[in-house]
């Protein structure tokens, strides 16, 4: 519900939610070495507008979960750690620019659009790799990644994926969208 432009979760959504993610916490310990669920619950309890993002993440097939601390900054990381690209957020082009050049089969959205309304970073090229690190991804999909600026001004886009136990990092059309292709975001609480 949204309460004066606030985004807010009910009690009791925001319970179940807070279940949901520390039972997948406790379950994957391997993404998180030497990091307790409690210090993660202060942090989330002291920025409840990050549960809200949270949501967004879990509703949308993502499975965010913990994949490191920040010590400069005090921070805990989420990415989305779905098995494979959050299936809510596929058949998405690169951003807004893309969409508007596509006249016919157009998207239903963008990622960049999407990312912001969620309120997440879509991830890097080393984030992806790093995620990568923690568990086999994208195995039978693919995730747009952040494209440099050079790239995408000539009209590409990155994308990434794991196949023959190799990551590999793509290009393609920005306005390209397949129904396989998602995009992975990344949350500091």
């Amino acid at each position: 519900m949204t309460t004066a432009n606030k985004k807010e979760l009910s009690p009791e959504q925001r319970d179940e939610l807070l279940r949901l993610l520390k039972a997948r916490f406790e379950k994957n310990r391997n993404r998180h070495k030497n990091l307790d669920w409690a210090d993660v619950q202060k942090k989330l309890d002291a920025n409840p507008e990050k549960l809200w993002v949270l949501d967004d993440m879990e509703v949308t097939g993502g499975e965010p979960d913990v994949v490191g601390y920040d010590s400069k900054t005090g921070e805990y990381i989420f990415y989305d750690c779905s098995a494979e690209s959050p299936k809510e957020r596929r058949s998405f082009c690169y951003d807004r620019e893309a969409l508007e050049l596509r006249k016919d089969n157009r998207p239903e959205n963008n990622v960049d659009a999407a990312a912001a309304a969620m309120g997440v970073e879509l991830l890097t090229e080393e984030q992806y790799r790093q995620l990568q690190q923690i568990g086999p991804f994208d195995l039978k999909t693919s995730s747009w990644i952040q494209t440099p600026a050079a790239i995408r001004k000539l009209g590409g886009a990155l994308f990434c994926d794991r196949r023959y136990d190799t990551v590999f990092v793509y290009h393609n059309g920005a306005s390209s969208y397949y129904s396989a292709r998602g995009f992975r975001g990344s949350l500091r609480v």
